[in-house]
């Protein structure tokens, strides 16, 4: 499983944001959505990411207003960008060791997936499920 590439593991067709919207429209948009990570465009193209904690950061400066800071003033400009060919091994070793929260797919300058944290669990977990043994039966034998 962990030779496999990335693609077959991440969230894909994320949803994405304008690094013009606000940190109010952003806030929503991963509210309604249950994100916690958006690819930031600008006019197509990749600039950044946002994370729910990138944006509670911003926010909880005193003279922050949601409705006027954009997007693009919380955002991290240079994500962790991998390609849909990238092993999962690699890219969560990556991940691991520079603290990503998330790693941004890139197909041919298009953002075409995203993988987390919460994904690389998700992996871990299902390894897991396949290396314990079946339950031994509790019945007695006659």
């Amino acid at each position: 499983m962990h030779h496999q590439p990335i693609y077959k593991y991440m969230t894909v067709c994320p949803h994405t944001i304008g690094r013009e919207q606000t940190l109010d429209v952003a806030r929503r948009f991963m509210r309604e959505h249950s994100i916690r990570h958006l690819p930031v465009l600008d006019a197509g193209a990749l600039v950044g990411i946002v994370s729910d904690r990138d944006l509670e950061f911003v926010l909880s400066i005193a003279e922050v207003d949601p409705k006027h800071v954009l997007v693009e003033d919380a955002m991290t400009p240079e994500p962790y960008i991998v390609p849909p060919d990238a092993k999962l091994s690699r890219v969560a070793a990556e991940m691991a060791e520079h603290k990503y929260g998330s790693a941004i797919v890139v197909e041919s300058g298009h953002v075409a997936g995203v993988f987390t944290t919460v994904d690389a669990l998700r992996v871990l977990a299902r390894m897991l499920e396949a290396e314990e043994p079946a339950p031994k039966s509790t019945r007695a034998r006659a």
